[in-house]
């Protein structure tokens, strides 16, 4: 079983309490089918914890299969940068099957953020080097595919549904 090689800090994003019973870490692409599926699940997971949950979300674009993920993890990141990225986050999942450049800015505009703003901040690549620290830590932490998830940073290595998802939470939770 693999560990987290990048610590928890507060550069990443999270949701939930620092002090929480467990952190459960996600390494998505945001055009990745598989973390579409995987969304809705966390945010149930997320529900039924509770407090006793902190969620961390790090990019891991897989750009060559996915054109816009590298895009949208930097548009994630832009949203970030004006206290708004899990509003971000959650939009770029709930219009995944929508990915395109155009989609990015119109939801900038959503969240009240200027879209010309984005779009000069992706032209620049501003938040390039964020998105990169995070796929590079992710691969130092054996990722390899995406949505890869880490419970109190040891790798979950079984399915992400939601039954097996709480039953290692809860496991890894018991063992603390």
């Amino acid at each position: 079983m693999s560990k987290l090689s990048v610590p928890v800090s507060s550069d990443d994003h999270r949701q939930g309490q620092e002090d929480a019973g467990c952190v459960l870490v996600e390494y998505g692409d945001y055009e990745c089918p598989s973390c579409g599926q995987a969304y809705p699940i966390v945010k149930r997971i997320q529900k039924h914890f509770g407090e006793r949950l902190s969620l961390v979300f790090r990019n891991f674009p897989l750009s060559q299969m996915h054109p816009h993920a590298e895009a949208a993890a930097e548009t994630a990141e832009f949203a970030g940068s004006h206290d708004k990225f899990w509003e971000m986050h959650d939009l770029l999942f709930e219009n995944q099957e929508r990915m395109d450049d155009r989609l990015l800015v119109k939801l900038a505009g959503e969240l009240h953020l200027a879209p010309a703003k984005l779009k000069e901040a992706l032209e620049k690549q501003v938040f390039q080097a964020r998105v990169r620290a995070d796929f590079l830590g992710g691969v130092r932490s054996g990722v390899n595919g995406t949505p890869t998830f880490f419970i109190n940073d040891q790798r979950h290595t079984g399915p992400y549904d939601f039954d097996s998802l709480v039953a290692a939470i809860e496991h890894a939770s018991s063992a603390r």
